[in-house]
């Protein structure tokens, strides 16, 4: 691709005195992983939030393959192929994986009447996510089960899968495997790794550096606001980016 999928220009977001964002730049290619790093404070979860249609940018823009996005609401976002996983998931336990999909986007019909009227198509819907959930190779004990009775990791799992079917330029994932143990987190990593081999353009925002080593192609630091670093994360720099975040001398 000759432009990013994601491109954010001199980003400025200000709450009262706060100026939560200060002329922050960025941008995320599809096919690779872009870690978002930064302590408590950063301006990490505003930029994600700006992002998402949540907060709109003071001054900035925000472009999707090279064109200005106007993303004044979350519906905004998403109906821009922008599909954001938060820590709390925002899954229903009551309901199964499928219905989790498409909750406030259900298959109906005809296609004629108005969406309200609609019939829903519930074999259509399980149809669909079952076939993501197995080209991504989750594994769920049983898949009308509800999410309730699942493990931490197949829950992340499930809220990864469900922004895939709908993310056509960006999936943002907010630390992904907190609260997870080691083998919950593999499987969360890898799917994060068939993410990006599906040609998706991945903002990963962790804290965990060993992650941000094995799985990121580049990684961008905010420190109080402002982006201090990019660089390609490796064992060798790792530390040029700890200082980074801290600032502190390598």
């Amino acid at each position: 691709m000759s432009v990013p999928a994601l491109s954010v220009r001199n980003a400025e977001k200000r709450f009262g005195a706060i100026h939560a964002l200060r002329d922050v730049s960025m941008d995320a290619w599809r096919g690779e992983v872009t870690a978002l790093l930064g302590d408590n404070g950063a301006g990490k979860s505003t930029l994600v939030k700006c992002i998402s249609g949540v907060h709109r940018l003071d001054e900035g823009e925000i472009l999707l393959d090279g064109r200005p996005a106007h993303l004044n609401s979350p519906a905004a976002a998403r109906g821009a192929g922008i599909e954001t996983v938060y820590q709390d998931l925002a899954l229903f336990d009551n309901l199964t994986p499928a219905q989790n999909f498409y909750c406030g986007r259900e298959i109906g019909f005809p296609a004629w009447l108005p969406r309200p009227l609609r019939f829903l198509d519930k074999r259509a819907m399980n149809r669909e996510a079952a076939a993501v959930i197995d080209r991504l190779q989750v594994r769920l004990p049983k898949f009308d089960a509800p999410v309730a009775m699942m493990s931490g990791g197949q829950r992340q799992a499930i809220a990864v899968a469900r922004a895939t079917v709908f993310a056509r330029n960006v999936v943002m994932l907010d630390e992904p495997t907190a609260a997870l143990g080691l083998r919950e987190s593999r499987k969360v990593l890898d799917l994060i790794v068939k993410l990006k081999a599906e040609g998706n353009a991945v903002i990963l925002i962790t804290h965990n550096m060993e992650h941000v080593v094995e799985l990121a192609d580049r990684a961008v630091v905010l420190r109080q606001g402002t982006k201090v670093g990019e660089l390609k994360p490796s064992a060798q720099n790792r530390q040029d980016l700890v200082a980074m975040i801290v600032g502190a001398e390598a």
